[in-house]
């Protein structure tokens, strides 16, 4: 089955945390025009500017971290951590793609994908901004794949959970006793994934080959959600 993304013009937010190192080096691997971005996403006129200034583009990847305040009681969580981990997680990504549509609704042509998370799919306590925010996201990539997906434009998520990459699982936690017995007990493959296994999922729904997709949250975590 042919995925290609050769020659098509993609942009990645962040592109130097979470999923974005792994996400630049394999797209361009497969022959993609990317745009590694690393602006400031906290302001809607700075959001207009880059995707303006950015002209073409034929994939959109979302690419947003966050501190996740693990460990916190919701009665013990403070209004600038709220508001903080929706700042950087539920704000960009309305502010990204509003922008960004518009060319791809006019050419009838367009992905955007967002790098989500697992964790609204399974309720775990003590982490209570970061699911409420992750799941906003999906909310909202539900609502407008829908919405759009009458002018060929398809958005969709990726709803992932232990992946190695820097923001989340740094070497040093990977290195943790505790964590790998967690790991073990917690995830039926009994490890990390690699990122390239979770891009190869981006690079499909990046292709041709992926446009039945729809408002689509993938659960990408090992059997841990589904």
């Amino acid at each position: 089955m042919d995925v290609s993304v050769e020659n098509k013009r993609v942009f990645v937010t962040q592109a130097d945390q979470y999923m974005g190192p792994a996400c630049v080096d394999m797209f361009r691997r497969e022959g993609a025009h990317v745009t590694a971005d690393t602006s400031d996403l906290s302001t809607d006129a700075a959001c207009r500017k880059l995707m303006e200034d950015a002209g073409h583009i034929d994939v959109l990847i979302i690419n947003l971290a966050s501190p996740n305040h693990y460990g916190t009681l919701v009665t013990d969580l403070e209004e600038d951590a709220w508001q903080e981990v929706f700042g950087l997680l539920v704000h960009p990504l309305h502010r990204l793609t509003r922008h960004a549509l518009p060319r791809m609704i006019e050419r009838r042509s367009g992905k955007t994908i967002v790098f989500g998370s697992a964790t609204p799919l399974r309720p775990m306590g003590r982490l209570s901004a970061y699911s409420a925010a992750r799941g906003a996201q999906i909310s909202y990539v539900k609502s407008v794949g829908v919405e759009v997906a009458r002018h060929n434009v398809q958005v969709n998520l990726i709803a992932q959970n232990w992946v190695e990459n820097p923001a989340y699982y740094p070497p040093e936690m990977q290195a943790n006793p505790k964590f790998q017995k967690n790991l073990k007990e917690q995830v039926p493959l009994g490890r990390l994934a690699k990122p390239e296994e979770d891009v190869a999922l981006a690079l499909f729904l990046a292709s041709d080959r992926s446009d039945f997709f729809v408002g689509q949250a993938i659960p990408f975590s090992g059997g841990w959600a589904g």
